[in-house]
């Protein structure tokens, strides 16, 4: 009688099936991993090191590339060295402080365009001028809302106005950065001459702001670095670097050794300046941060992020202290402080400009929405007179838009460009004197 074979598997098929899935996952390691090889791990690094050569990994650590050196046999991919050797050979971050043009294609260069670089005195453009009829120290004016335009800069023209400032304190120079990457110097009196340009970034740049006296400002890139600048000279005193983009910078107020830089990777870090050193991390939120604004003097800030949430954070802890996560909430792009009350007013996505407290609760304050303008797509800028009573804001259908701060009403609107008005700034010392950038890279004074 003949046996039957039927659902039987031949001897020796089993060890074939074995043998073959081994082999499979070998393959699907790569060609340098052997059947029965197991992959290496980086080391799990020294638990008081944070950043850098031999941070702490622990179970986070990943799997390493196998190396020629690498053999089959488990005994030999045991890894028997110790930390030190095995930090030595993990590959160094980028640096904090950037002392090479790696990622740039040029360096810093500044061209200075004015009449004269000294005047009868030996004085340079820093000095404030004095034979104005207008005292630019006075601190207390009245502001009233601009209703003509008075001149216009077009040096820009071409490439989009990213962000404007006011000289600190006097305002007798403006400062604007452009998407070409070129930051210009302007003089707001005498001849309105456009005085310098200050060129290093390869990309668009998107944050510029000065110190307190106004002796060095700040720029931030999508080239990744950021860069400080003498303003009177043009000289690129120090850049910065993670590898990552800033979408926004500040200097600390109180210590401007010290400034903060809202990152495309989510954290906020903050540099000390004569060191080039990354002193602190700010890692909390889930998207890229948009804005930065120092409160309760200068001990505490506020940032806003793509995450759609405002945290609030006290100076040098890494731990925020109170977070804003409502489900009408749309994210906020831009903002600025109240010079007289403890507000901060924000940017919002839904066409609206939103008002929160910078004092110890942080909560909304629902009575004030300033509504009426259009910024859906766009960073448009937005500002606050300096005695605190009106809210100026940009409108994509190029209109300059003034709201009432008590009333929250919209009193005035000017149609200042055929583009998107992205820029504003107030003038410091003026009563009603004010400054747009459109994005054709126009900018317009206001009185």
């Amino acid at each position: 009688m003949t046996t039957s074979t039927k659902g039987k598997v031949p001897t020796g098929f089993a060890d074939e099936i074995v043998i073959s899935e081994s082999s499979f996952r070998a393959a699907q390691r790569g060609p340098e991993f052997k059947a029965g090889q197991k992959r290496k791990r980086e080391t799990k690094g020294d638990s008081s090191v944070v950043y850098g050569v031999g941070a702490y990994k622990g179970p986070w650590a990943k799997f390493r590339d196998p190396t020629p050196e690498d053999s089959g046999s488990e005994e030999e991919v045991t890894d028997n060295g110790t930390d030190e050797e095995d930090a030595a050979a993990v590959v160094e971050p980028p640096p904090k402080m950037a002392t090479d043009y790696a990622m740039t294609e040029a360096g810093e260069t500044t061209e200075f365009h004015g009449n004269d670089v000294y005047d009868y005195q030996g004085r340079t453009y820093m000095h404030v001028p004095l034979d104005l009829d207008i005292d630019l120290s006075t601190d207390e004016l009245k502001n009233y809302y601009p209703k003509k335009q008075v001149f216009t800069w077009k040096q820009h023209a071409g490439s989009s106005i990213t962000q404007m400032h006011f000289f600190p304190n006097s305002g007798h120079l403006l400062l604007a950065a452009s998407a070409s990457g070129k930051v210009r110097l302007f003089d707001v009196y005498h001849d309105k001459e456009m005085l310098r340009t200050y060129s290093g970034h390869t990309k668009s740049c998107n944050d510029v702001t000065f110190n307190n006296d106004g002796t060095e400002f700040l720029t931030a890139s999508y080239d990744r670095y950021m860069k400080i600048w003498d303003t009177e000279t043009g000289a690129c005193k120090a850049k910065f670097t993670t590898g990552k983009t800033p979408h926004v910078v500040r200097y600390y107020p109180s210590d401007n050794n010290q400034f903060l830089a809202g990152m495309s990777d989510k954290k906020i870090i903050q540099y000390d300046t004569r060191s080039g050193e990354l002193i602190q991390e700010y890692d909390h939120h889930l998207g890229p941060i948009n804005t930065i604004t120092f409160c309760d003097e200068n001990r505490r800030f506020i940032t806003t992020s793509d995450d759609k949430s405002l945290r609030a954070w006290e100076y040098n802890i890494p731990v925020p202290i109170k977070f804003i996560a409502e489900p009408y909430m749309f994210s906020m792009n831009r903002a600025a402080s109240h010079p007289k009350k403890p507000f901060a007013a924000y940017q919002s996505s839904d066409n609206q400009i939103v008002v929160y407290a910078s004092s110890e609760r942080f909560r909304q304050n629902r009575k004030k929405s300033f509504r009426g303008h259009n910024n859906a797509g766009y960073a448009i800028d937005l500002d606050i007179s300096p005695d605190g009573n009106w809210v100026m804001s940009g409108d994509t259908g190029g209109f300059v838009c003034f709201w009432d701060w008590k009333t929250c009403k919209m009193v005035h609107k000017i149609h200042a460009s055929n583009t998107p008005v992205v820029s504003c700034a107030w003038h410091p010392r003026e009563t009603s004197k004010v400054v747009t950038g459109d994005l054709d890279g126009v900018i317009k004074y206001w009185d």
